[in-house]
């Protein structure tokens, strides 16, 4: 796999107008991998650009400040942290068959591409790329390592999650060493809340319920409370964690309400369940702890699928 990496380095360095794909609703994995890959680029003298399906949240502003948003025509095409076609939102009706790069960490992924790296083990996507600049032999300046940095804290949760190595540690602190705002990172990722933020998490845990002998929970985000608190769904990162912080709670469901009226289904789970076979069984995926999938249902139809879902797991 690590030479395959390598044939991707090559790639990138013999390419030039190249078009970065990242997946909706975007995260700090998505992003940070992406941003990250654009300054590399570009410090080659590349033309490069990211496209996204949504607005960039502002939180992650720091990484994008310094981007620019020029249009050309692509001649290479690479995802990063995108499992799944229909991650790509309306970027899939352009896009989908002219991706000549994958990289990625869910063993979930059905990307299919000529050149395709995915490392499951990988706690980030922002893993593999820091691995991946370092064969294109990339000056790891700090906001190069604020956006790896960025990716890896945010997917393992500020180093808590399960998914976190020995490797995770040891690029951290590297990404460290090279001079990463590591202190404001972490600041703005997991300790910032706006008023907002608290009023939807007050709404959110008024429509939590409990199944299974309490070993569920189940929270809704409706499009109303979006209204009422004035947020944007972009602001929502962390709150499908609120169920699995509940003591004795092995599976966590948050159901947020698209705009078409279904819902997008997060799933959070202990080690004794895993989050990936629940939404497989309604046609998404993920990672054996955090997995997700998106159902055209009501919200009582969506409750009813995914407990059905869950329980042969229970």
């Amino acid at each position: 796999m690590s030479d395959n990496l390598k044939i991707i380095a090559d790639k990138f360095l013999s390419s030039d107008n190249i078009y970065i794909l990242t997946h909706k609703s975007p995260d700090g994995d998505t992003l940070g991998s992406a941003f990250a890959l654009y300054y590399a680029l570009k410090a080659k003298g590349k033309s490069v650009r990211v496209l996204c399906a949504d607005t960039f949240p502002k939180k992650f502003g720091y990484m994008y400040e310094a981007y620019e948003d020029k249009d050309f025509e692509p001649k290479l095409i690479a995802s990063v942290d995108v499992a799944d076609l229909n991650l790509l939102g309306n970027l899939s009706d352009i896009y989908a068959q002219k991706i000549d790069i994958c990289i990625d960490h869910h063993k979930s992924n059905k990307i299919e591409a000529p050149l395709k790296y995915v490392s499951v083990a990988s706690a980030a996507t922002c893993e593999i790329i820091y691995t991946l600049l370092g064969y294109m032999n990339t000056e790891f300046t700090p906001l190069v390592c604020d956006c790896l940095y960025t990716g890896i804290s945010t997917d393992t949760g500020c180093f808590k999650f399960s998914n976190t190595t020995p490797i995770t540690h040891k690029i951290a602190a590297e990404l460290m060493e090279y001079g990463c705002d590591y202190v404001n990172i972490n600041k703005i990722m997991f300790d910032t809340k706006s008023k907002a933020r608290i009023e939807m998490e007050r709404m959110v845990i008024d429509t939590m319920q409990f199944e299974y002998d309490d070993r569920v929970a189940i929270i809704v985000v409706t499009r109303q409370m979006l209204t009422n608190t004035g947020m944007d769904e972009s602001d929502l990162d962390g709150v499908a964690a609120i169920p699995r912080q509940i003591e004795g709670v092995d599976v966590g469901i948050t159901m947020k309400e698209t705009i078409d009226g279904g819902y997008k289904i997060s799933v959070r789970t202990s080690e004794s369940v895993d989050a990936s076979k629940i939404c497989a069984a309604l046609g998404g995926g993920g990672h054996a702890r955090a997995a997700g999938c998106s159902v055209n249902m009501s919200s009582q139809e969506a409750k009813e699928a995914i407990l059905k879902a869950i329980k042969p797991l229970i």
